[in-house]
């Protein structure tokens, strides 16, 4: 059913990460598909943050995030799953739905916190990802 599944991970919140990775490991298998493994960098805000910054802070952090990625992936996926990691830097739903499209996956793998107020009016990651993505979305609380 699933040829291709993207697994789009917050390792800044281990529990979700670990609950994400499990099931999206049992789709693969169950599956035969491959596995893309995605952290986002979130976007720095407002210009004035950004200025404040050292000229190569998006470099480092971005590496900072490939370097965590492939450790998370290392101790939490099969090797033999060849999981294909990747990082982007950005919006985080913006980032997860230009990824799927670029890597033309058939399934999308994200974890979703508990709703706070602010979630009931702008909405989560999760939430838009599922919204708008043409692919199937399976949202892992």
């Amino acid at each position: 059913m699933f040829k291709s599944i993207l697994l789009a991970l917050d390792i800044n919140d281990p529990d979700g990460a670990v609950r994400c990775t499990k099931a999206a490991v049992e789709m693969v298998t169950s599956q035969g598909a491959s596995l893309h493994i995605l952290n986002v960098v979130p976007d720095d805000g407002m210009a004035i943050v950004s200025a404040s910054l050292k000229a190569d802070h998006n470099e480092t952090a971005v590496e900072a995030s490939r370097a965590a990625l492939r450790a998370w992936a290392q101790s939490n996926v099969p090797p033999e799953l060849g999981p294909q990691l990747h990082v982007a830097r950005g919006k985080i739903y913006d980032q997860i739905l230009k990824t799927a499209r670029k890597l033309n996956v058939d399934a999308i793998v994200v974890g979703a916190h508990n709703p706070e107020l602010k979630d009931y009016l702008l909405g989560s990651n999760a939430a838009r990802v599922a919204r708008h993505a043409k692919q199937s979305v399976f949202v892992i609380r």
